[in-house]
């Protein structure tokens, strides 16, 4: 099979391979163990060692390398597991490339020639073996062993998976790797041993490509401080690249919260496909390297030779057709590259047939000429097809205008609908301080020259969309764009013309909409405004400020996840010097949304992940710094203004807009570039640095001594510092620094960096969850009795309970539950259902019938300020009660759960369920009327939570304030607790039941609990007959015609029921049967008379049932008196009945196995949410 050409190490790797034939540019090789000659001792190890690591995806045994006479670099063109299928390619290759290479002159011709055919023919094999990509039957298959091994929910979507090997130290276990949508899966049987891993992408944090001396390649995964290495070699390159998909796709949907509106291959993860990726990934970089809206895809390539008019030949490349742009891009190391709208094509030629060529004729009188198209028809049709779709007045009238940039300067800009009232059409540059055309300065020259040199560029290579951008281009670049033509290169080189283009009108309808908006964002705006280069004169004006407060608040309506983020108002404030309003609002847009992604929001993780980015360049070309700072964390807090303001809030702003410059050309490259030449200008003194403290001097000084030698702007707006002749002579110019530093460090690829990106940002995203999980433990450690293992053993717990609540569901409103701009207790928090299946995997008791009951009041009981949300440290704090509390403690913590507002209502009449021998008044105790939406409900002892709750603002100071009053707020007392009714009583008594199932003292913590209800039962009758006795003699003073029942015996006794005691009783009776049915007779009220063994009761004792007057109703019974109900217990009187029973006090303070229930909730934990 064909290979994408990879640069490929000789030096050892004769070791393992055997030439078998060769010419002056390609080799064939077998691999030493197969095939003749595989004998000895090399041979036999060789072909052991390939066995032994991967028996089902064995390295290809035949192998094909392409070479220059002049040149020590291999590149690997070809694989083969059989003789026969190398042997075709290399007759293919004697028969169709080895004619043609004559013809070239260099070796780098060859080499990108023969790069060129390879992945022309890759291509070509793609469009046939996407259709057969995955055989239907083995996917099955392996989706059923995937869903047997791993019991995940059915509704996880496989991916693909893989035959690999994994390495446990040194041993390599031979298995199948799983990639799905929210995990990465191995399993191993091999022996009687069997492997089962399960990651999930989340937590993840580093995934990169290593190799060692005994592995050529593989794949390194960190995860939970530990490594997980895996082998595969057919498909590494493959596997790798969907593997950062899959974990970038969990990172942005789950932790940043993205939904993906626009990109429907993403929007649901339960609909993920290997294909999709693939697709997506190439979109991506389609859109990346170009600078193309977010709209576009890339729908068709195809290989072909452009004619460059200003080389005068052919030049080898791929077009690259979307919805609505049609882009070349070479191959032959001449790095050109253009551009070109659909809108501006006015029509498609198909001159010569036998040259598969076509022309096509753009507005401007300009043509293009394609040839050895190999389906050019198709082609044509497309172009002609999208044409027609994109073609309309609007889209010309725009397209025109910027293509005739300049010549009418004083029009209004496209789409403004009249609105030159409010949106300013002129560049603050050209407002504040106009050129002066006769003005023979020779800076005014040189700038004239500078101009000189891009007209004629523009007449060469073509201006505006469809200009070729090539080497010379960026010579420009470098030394240097005139202040003239500056705004219309960024929106050319950024992109943004081609957004603005696309969308005519929308700043327009943005600054309308966002006028009179007040918000978070536009309060930060107004802060702001006076802050962004207050020394120019264009911002110590309304004219100035006011253009830039309408671009800041319309990209802050427009974009309100990131809405307004600090830093952002001196780029705009630059913006706006050399480009019109609505030009720096798209350029804005550009470098937020796609140049510099996730830079401007509160953890600025785009700006961390490029310093780890420039961290790893400066260990790689600076070995030197990195030997003699070790920690090169100082270089990353000192660079992150440079990478969040392009260095303009450390040079002169005529300096600063030079590196602007290189940035929209080159992306964040050129930043990166940049910042290893401001190194490497000042290595020797930073080696000279004791402390970090004159390190930050060195490079303050040096930024302070940059200047711009040919800036035509005047003194009054410069920016660079007047000192001495002496301290003017060490002047360094910024256009110095920049040729350096891309004659130094230009070799760097954009898709290095891109690649280091990607692999820097699992680990910055990481170590920011680390940093909250740090702090979050060490608040919550000095309020419990947790030991610091266990507190991170548990938020790794709770933080994964969130997620498992996300993983399934499409746009899940528990995602909503995280908020990383909160304080570290509440950046991750927990809904009643997540609560619940936590609570119960981590609840000490048994589990019993009444698990979930308790889940739910406890949650109600942890959410005092009812947003339905509980944190980390309210969390925390419930199960320090629960494992290390004490007997007093715990049973605080259950007699509170069977209060308002964790007792409700509701709970009230299902108390009152297994038997209605008790009516219950409709009219409740005060408190039991208490709602759970109350805001101003008193605290009680439980944490607050955030006083900005919902408004995207952190008011530091009131947290500070409210963590004070809690440490300074005393324990609560047991005298403060309200009394505990009828109902709540007999729910406590079932619930105290309830936690005795599979205790080895089961039966007598029932018979305990039997007897102190009876105790409370009969203290409270007592306190009953005396109200009694003493309510006759009242009454018949009152009323003396009225005689009282008890003093007339031989009269009709009243209307009356069973008292409630005895109806309560009656209830207990009732579920000591119900919770232990097994027990051989029946326990009653006073706890020590059991039933008889035939099954019939004992009468009671006079001690509990002959408390009552012998009375007996009549048939019409009349409910009892509110009076008659009013009973209730204080916490103190059931404290003092337990402390009686010591099997309940051993049953209470028995100490609890932490990390038993958290090992069982760490293996549980996936299960649990499967069998919801």
């Amino acid at each position: 099979m064909w290979l994408k050409p990879e640069e490929v190490l000789l030096k050892n790797a004769l070791k393992l391979w055997a030439t078998v034939k060769s010419n002056d540019y390609f080799i064939l090789q077998r691999r030493r163990g197969y095939g003749e000659g595989s004998g000895g001792l090399a041979g036999l190890l060789v072909g052991t060692l390939d066995a032994v690591l991967d028996s089902t995806s064995k390295v290809a045994p035949f192998r094909i390398l392409h070479q220059t006479p002049d040149s020590q670099v291999y590149w690997i063109i070809a694989c083969g597991a059989s003789e026969e299928e190398i042997t075709q390619h290399w007759e293919w290759l004697q028969q169709n490339i080895m004619r043609t290479l004559s013809v070239f002159d260099s070796s780098d011709d060859i080499t990108s020639f023969v790069q060129g055919k390879i992945r022309g023919l890759i291509a070509e094999e793609g469009k046939v073996s996407l259709v057969q990509e995955e055989d239907p039957e083995k996917f099955r298959e392996a989706l059923l062993r995937f869903e047997s091994w791993f019991s995940l929910p059915a509704k996880e979507k496989l991916v693909t998976y893989y035959s690999c090997s994994y390495w446990r130290g040194r041993v390599p276990c031979q298995g199948w790797l799983y990639l799905s949508t929210n995990f990465l899966c191995f399993y191993s049987y091999l022996l009687g041993n069997e492997v089962k891993l399960v990651i999930s992408w989340v937590e993840i944090s580093r995934l990169e490509k290593t190799s060692s001396v005994l592995l050529t390649e593989s794949i390194r995964v960190c995860s939970g401080g530990e490594d997980h290495c895996f082998s595969m070699f057919l498909h590494l390159q493959q596997t790798f690249l969907l593997m950062e998909q899959l974990a970038d796709y969990a990172v942005r949907r789950l932790i940043d919260k993205e939904t993906f509106p626009s990109d429907h291959i993403l929007t649901d993860p339960l609909q993920i496909t290997k294909r999709g990726l693939e697709t997506h990934a190439r979109n991506e970089a389609f859109r990346a390297f170009f600078r193309l809206p977010r709209e576009e895809n890339l729908l068709e390539v195809y290989e072909s030779f452009l004619w460059v008019p200003f080389s005068h030949f052919n030049t080898l490349g791929k077009i690259c057709v979307s919805e609505n742009y049609l882009c070349f891009a070479s191959q032959d190391g001449s790095k050109c590259h253009l551009i070109i709208a659909m809108r501006e094509i006015l029509s498609v030629e198909k001159p010569d047939r036998s040259s598969r060529a076509l022309t096509v004729c753009m507005r401007g009188k300009r043509a293009l000429r394609f040839s050895e198209v190999r389906d050019f028809e198709r082609l044509a049709g497309t172009i002609r097809r999208q044409c027609g779709n994109t073609a309309s007045p609007q889209h010309s009238a725009s397209s025109q205008m910027l293509l005739e940039c300049g010549e009418d300067e004083e029009g209004l800009m496209v789409g403004q609908k009249d609105s030159s009232k409010t949106v300013s059409t002129e560049a603050l540059m050209n407002v504040f301080h106009p050129q002066d055309a006769e003005n023979l300065d020779p800076k005014m020259l040189k700038e004239k020259m500078k101009e000189q040199s891009w007209q004629i560029h523009f007449a060469e290579y073509g201006r505006g969309t469809s200009m070729f951008c090539t080497k010379k281009t960026r010579d420009l670049i470098v030394r240097g764009v005139p202040e003239s033509l500056r705004g219309e290169l960024w929106m050319l080189f950024s992109g943004a013309v081609n957004d603005m283009a696309t969308h005519p009108g929308h700043y327009s309808e943005l600054v309308e909409a966002s006028l009179g908006t007040s918000s978070l964002a536009t309060d930060e705006i107004e802060r702001d405004l006076h802050r962004s280069l207050p020394d120019h004169p264009a911002f110590q004006s309304d004219t100035g400020i006011s253009a830039l407060r309408r671009v800041l608040t319309a990209y802050a309506y427009r974009n309100p996840k990131i809405g307004y983020c600090q830093a952002m108002n001196i780029l705009a404030s630059v913006l706006l010097l050399y480009a019109k309003e609505e030009e720096a609002f798209w350029l804005l847009v550009a470098v937020c949304e796609r140049m510099l992604p996730d830079y401007f929001n509160r953890r600025i993780i785009g700006a961390l992940v490029d310093q780890a980015v420039f961290e790893d360049l400066i260990r790689e070309h600076l070995s030197q710094l990195t030997e003699h700072m070790t920690d090169l964390t100082f270089l990353s807090s000192v660079s992150l203004s440079w990478f969040l303001t392009l260095f303009i809030s450390v040079l002169p702003i005529e300096s600063a807009v030079n590196v602007v410059d290189c940035f929209f050309f080159d992306g964040i490259k050129a930043i990166l570039q940049l910042g290893l030449a401001t190194l490497d200008y000042n290595m020797e003194a930073l080696l000279c640095c004791n402390d970090d403290t004159e390190a930050v001097t060195i490079l303050s000084r040096f930024f302070d001594s940059v200047a711009n030698k040919d800036s035509p702007l005047p003194a009054t707006v410069q920016q660079a510092p007047v000192g001495s002749n002496n301290r003017a002579a060490q002047r360094v110019d910024i256009s110095d620094l920049i040729r350096e530093a891309y004659e130094k460090y230009g070799d760097i690829k954009s898709e290095e960096v891109e690649s280091m990106r990607r692999r820097n940002k699992l680990y910055v995203i990481q170590t920011l969850e680390d940093t909250t999980r740090q702090n979050a433990v060490r608040v919550v450690a000095q309020e419990v009795k947790f030991s610091a293992s266990h507190m991170d053993e548990l938020y790794v717990l709770f933080k994964r309970q969130h997620f498992l609540s996300c993983y399934w569901t499409v746009s899940s409103p528990a995602l909503q539950h995280h908020d990383p701009s909160l304080p570290y207790l509440e950046q991750y928090q927990l809904g009643r259902a997540q609560f619940t299946s936590l609570f119960l995997l981590l609840q000490p008791w048994s589990p019993g019938a009444y698990t979930h009951t308790l889940a739910r009041w406890t949650f109600r009981l942890l959410d005092d300020n009812n947003d339905g949300l509980v944190n980390f440290r309210e969390f925390c704090r419930a199960l320090d009660i629960l494992y290390s509390g004490s007997f007093t403690e715990k049973l605080k913590f259950l007699f509170k759960m069977h209060l308002p507002p964790a007792f409700t209502d509701s709970d009230v009449s299902k108390a009152c369920q297994p038997s209605q021998s008790v009516p219950l008044d409709e009219e409740l105790p005060n408190f039991t009327r208490l709602t759970v939406c109350s805001p101003d409900s008193p605290d009680d002892g439980v944490i607050r939570k955030s006083p900005e709750k919902g408004r995207g603002k952190v008011d530091l100071q009131a947290y500070l304030k409210q963590w004070q009053d809690e440490i300074q707020r005393k324990e609560e007392s047991i005298k403060d607790l309200p009394r505990i009714d009828q109902a709540q009583f007999i729910q406590l008594s079932k619930t105290l039941y309830s936690l005795f199932h599979g205790d080895p003292e089961e039966e007598a913590l029932f018979r305990a609990v039997a007897r102190v209800t009876s105790l409370l039962l009969r203290m409270e009758e007592v306190g009953r007959r005396l109200q009694e006795d003493l309510a006759p003699s009242q009454t018949s003073s009152t009323s003396p015609q009225s005689p009282s029942p008890s003093k007339t015996p031989s009269s009709a006794p009243p209307p009356q029921t069973a008292s409630p005691v005895e109806g309560a009783v009656e209830q207990l009776q009732t579920l000591q049967v119900d919770q232990d049915p097994s027990s051989p007779g029946q326990v009653t009220s006073d706890g020590g008379a059991p039933s008889s063994p035939d099954g019939t009761s004992d009468p009671p004792s006079s001690s509990t049932m002959e408390t009552e007057p012998a009375n007996t109703p009549s048939e019409h019974t009349a409910p009892p008196s509110p009076q008659a109900m009013d009973w209730s217990f204080s916490f103190e009187q059931v404290l003092a009945s337990l402390l009686n029973e010591p099997v309940l006090v051993r049953f209470f303070e028995k100490p609890v196995d932490v990390q038993r229930h958290l090992d069982r909730a760490k293996r549980d934990q996936l299960k649990a949410q499967i069998n919801k």
